[in-house]
């Protein structure tokens, strides 16, 4: 019997970004060079693909420092660590990497920049996200206030309206964030804000493609982890942006064929920490059931490439 007929719609850019292949990179280089085990603090990247696979090369992940012999060398993830981590990796004598993404770096040398200048700082974010927790680290206890929602910014109260800042957790959406900022631009005329958006580039571009896809589907499909954050956010701009059947699933196997009955065309992305094999295998299982054609909606080119730590790069 004939397959049904099913178009994929293929947005681009998907998948890893380069903050998070970076950080895959140092844990790799890092193995190559000290031997395993190498221990990371926290999951590298969330993505348990990836995880399970430096595992099998000798990585592993713990949940704090205390967890790491003094004899190995420990990575920290991606998304940052409170600055008390590093300094107690010091204090114990340990040889840490910090495989901190740079845009988040960059998130936290504007905290301490505004706090250095006198300025409460706001973090818009989530709470207890682990790029958040660091995020809030970087500065003395109770220096950082949280706002999630609209509401929360219409809630917050300032020490000095005419003496605040704010930054941005880097996964967010950007259409949510928008809405937050302008809140605050409103009620805090003097609010000084980031010279260039914390926003990152690949969790602007992959929401665009998303944008772009999402209005031609029946049904939406976001290849990442649950505690993804920039997943979770592909997955809301899909259903803004008319697409009510958009769903998170973490490989082919959690596809739900039934519910994805009677749709022609299926939209397809991958948060930044999911590897394009997890693409290639929902694909696969498609063509199992569909007569698939597939079309990649492109909306943005990506060209940036991290560096890796001057420690791990090759021939030092």
């Amino acid at each position: 019997m004939a397959k049904p007929a099913l178009t994929l719609l293929l947005a681009a850019p998907r998948g890893f970004c380069a903050g998070v292949e970076r950080a895959i990179q140092i844990v790799e280089r890092a193995l190559e060079k000290h031997g395993a085990p190498v221990y990371v603090r926290h999951e590298i990247v969330h993505n348990r693909h990836v995880v399970e696979g430096l595992e099998r090369r000798g990585a592993i992940f713990v949940d704090e420092l205390d967890q790491v012999p003094a004899d190995r060398p420990v990575v920290f993830s991606a998304h940052g660590v409170p600055k008390a981590v590093p300094e107690d990796a010091r204090r114990r004598g340990l040889l840490y990497v910090d495989a901190t993404c740079p845009l988040v770096t960059k998130v936290h040398n504007e905290a301490q920049r505004h706090h250095a200048a006198g300025r409460e700082v706001v973090l818009i974010g989530h709470e207890g996200h682990p790029e958040v927790v660091g995020t809030m680290g970087q500065l003395p206890a109770g220096a950082v206030g949280l706002v999630q929602t609209v509401d929360d910014a219409e809630r917050f109260r300032p020490r000095d309206p005419a003496r605040l800042a704010y930054i941005t957790q880097t996964t967010l959406s950007v259409d949510d964030t928008a809405a937050i900022v302008a809140v605050l631009e409103r009620r805090f005329p003097k609010l000084d804000g980031p010279r260039r958006e914390d926003i990152c580039y690949a969790t602007t571009n992959r929401q665009g493609a998303v944008k772009a896809v999402a209005a031609r589907a029946d049904a939406f499909l976001v290849v990442g982890a649950i505690n993804s954050s920039n997943s979770l956010r592909l997955v809301e701009v899909a259903k803004v942006a008319g697409c009510a059947r958009a769903r998170l699933i973490a490989s082919a196997a959690a596809i739900d064929w039934d519910e994805l009955a009677g749709a022609r065309a299926v939209g397809l992305s991958a948060g930044a920490s999911a590897p394009e094999v997890l693409v290639e295998d929902v694909i696969a299982a498609f063509r199992e059931r569909f007569d698939v054609a597939l079309e990649q909606v492109e909306t943005a080119r990506e060209s940036i490439h991290f560096r890796l730590p001057r420690a791990l790069e090759a021939g030092v």
